[in-house]
């Protein structure tokens, strides 16, 4: 399922729904595309809510819009994450280079 994107102010939100890999590669982009895109985007939230696993393309993928977002002056956020993907991310040490709320 694509990705859903919700603006709100300055605040971009992209909805993550099912398996994080790499069969969502082109629908990511596309959401995270027009998320940087937007002016009054300051603020990217992926939202993990719906989120029962990642693999490491999506990691990948993180990083890119990370480097991307950084580059327009926009911050990257990761919501609810599951204790199944926060573990991904602390193993990664994503952690360390994203907000995890």
């Amino acid at each position: 399922m694509r990705p859903i994107v919700k603006i709100e102010g300055g605040t971009g939100k992209m909805i993550l729904i099912g398996q994080f890999d790499f069969n969502l590669h082109r629908d990511f982009r596309q959401a995270s595309q027009e998320l940087l895109d937007n002016p009054e985007v300051k603020l990217i939230e992926i939202d993990f809510d719906q989120v029962p696993f990642i693999d490491s393309s999506a990691l990948g993928m993180l990083l890119l819009l990370k480097e991307r977002a950084a580059l327009q002056k926009k911050s990257l956020e990761l919501h609810n994450c599951n204790d199944a993907v926060r573990q991904v991310f602390e193993s990664a040490q994503f952690n360390k280079m994203f907000t995890i709320r």
